[in-house]
């Protein structure tokens, strides 16, 4: 249980970035309620990809469909209000939060689930003992994030290069792409999860840039 645990929070780093951009925008009473929600989802999502992990890892195009995935979550999540506006109910916005965390995660637990997988030798209910007791410290380090982010804005925006980064690695290890590129195009791998995270910041400040500039115009 203890492999499990510290497993588990050295994979969650990510996973505390992604919950913490996923609910910044919310009122301040709802963060909290989102982000252990979005905690005790996540890691549901967790157990049962675990379960799994060996078959879903042999499915050929699944990383690529996740890449894509986290590439528009990572777009997405540097817009200002995130899904919502000032017309969206704060309920509304808190289930988008949510719904975001629990695909971001699952997205990129693909690969962390192995560690989890070995780490629980085969024993399904000590593994959900083990990430049950994990909740608290995933909850904690996304609070923290949370504040950092609230105190330095640039955070988001190197939290996004990060999901961008994690696309372009998950792609470019793919099983139906993996032994081509690595024959034909080896520096496509090299340069997979660079390339997606300056992509993903790129992308992201144009679409604030034009937001803005749509916003001033309708006040002009």
């Amino acid at each position: 249980m203890l492999e499990i645990i510290g497993v588990d929070i050295l994979l969650s780093g990510d996973n505390a970035v992604v919950i913490a951009l996923a609910v910044r925008s919310l009122p301040l009473q709802q963060q909290r309620k989102a982000i252990i929600f979005g905690s005790m989802a996540a890691v549901t999502m967790r157990v049962i990809l675990t379960v799994f992990v060996v078959e879903l890892l042999r499915l050929p195009y699944l990383k690529l469909i996740g890449s894509a995935l986290l590439l528009w979550i990572g777009i997405k999540l540097q817009l200002p209000d995130g899904d919502g506006g000032p017309d969206i109910e704060s309920k509304d916005t808190m289930f988008a939060a949510i719904r975001t965390i629990l695909i971001a995660d699952m997205v990129m637990s693909l690969d962390n689930v192995i560690g989890i997988a070995a780490a629980a030798k085969g024993h399904v209910g000590l593994l959900m003992i083990g990430l049950a007791i994990s909740i608290p410290l995933i909850v904690f380090g996304s609070s923290v994030m949370l504040r950092l982010m609230q105190r330095f804005p640039f955070i988001v925006v190197l939290g996004s290069a990060l999901l961008g980064y994690i696309s372009g690695e998950m792609a470019v290890s793919d099983s139906a792409i993996h032994s081509w590129l690595a024959t034909n195009a080896a520096w496509i791998i090299r340069l997979g999860g660079i390339s997606c995270a300056l992509g993903v910041v790129a992308v992201g400040r144009w679409l604030v840039r034009r937001k803005t500039d749509l916003g001033s115009n309708r006040v002009l």
